[in-house]
């Protein structure tokens, strides 16, 4: 009887030693650091597995050693889930300044693009004027000078009808001495008798 019952103790599964424990809390580990790790990348960055190199380094280590202090495993665990929780949460700061950089960059360019078409529209309204302006000058100019033309017209034509009375009257003088017979005493201003 006592071999069927050191059979009925064989047959049946061996207890999860420590290793075995410490193994399946290892398998847990990694993946609740994963899920932590999770981060919303920002549109120009990725976000790099966490760190799965040591996690498959300590199961060598475990495998290679055989027996391996409980409390160890479990501080050495612990201590990379924190690497990792700290990584994350530097990745998320890191994310967080780059996104309030980017949106007061573009507060700022948007800023810029308002403030220099405003600019714009002020240089354009005064162009706008300047030109009004010139071409208010420039119709001065042609009235001044087309009044001026009508000056030198009129005083030409006074000339011109000044000199059609002096051709005239000499001409009339020179009849009154042929009808006469009198010589003119001045011929000419410096041939005078």
């Amino acid at each position: 009887m006592e071999e069927e019952g050191t059979q009925k103790v064989d047959h049946q599964e061996p207890a999860p030693s420590v290793e075995e424990k410490g193994k399946v809390e290892e398998e847990k580990a990694p993946k609740d650091v994963n899920e932590e790790k999770a981060v919303i990348p920002p549109p120009e960055q990725k976000v790099v597995p966490a760190v799965n190199e040591k996690v498959a380094d300590i199961a060598v280590i475990k495998s290679t050693e055989g027996s391996v202090d409980r409390d160890a495993l479990l501080a050495q665990v612990t201590t990379e889930k924190r690497f990792a929780l700290i990584k994350a949460w530097e990745e998320s700061e890191k994310t967080k300044a780059d996104n309030k950089a980017y949106k007061k960059l573009s507060a700022v360019g948007s800023w810029e693009n308002s403030h220099k078409a405003s600019v714009e529209a002020q240089l354009k309204k005064i162009e706008e004027k300047f030109d009004k302006k010139k071409a208010e000058y420039a119709e001065k100019m042609k009235n001044k000078v087309a009044d001026l033309h009508k000056e030198a017209e009129e005083k030409r034509a006074t000339i011109d009808a000044k000199r059609r009375e002096e051709f005239l009257k000499v001409e009339e003088t020179a009849s009154k001495f042929r009808a006469s017979g009198y010589i003119p005493k001045k011929i000419l201003g410096c041939f005078s008798y």
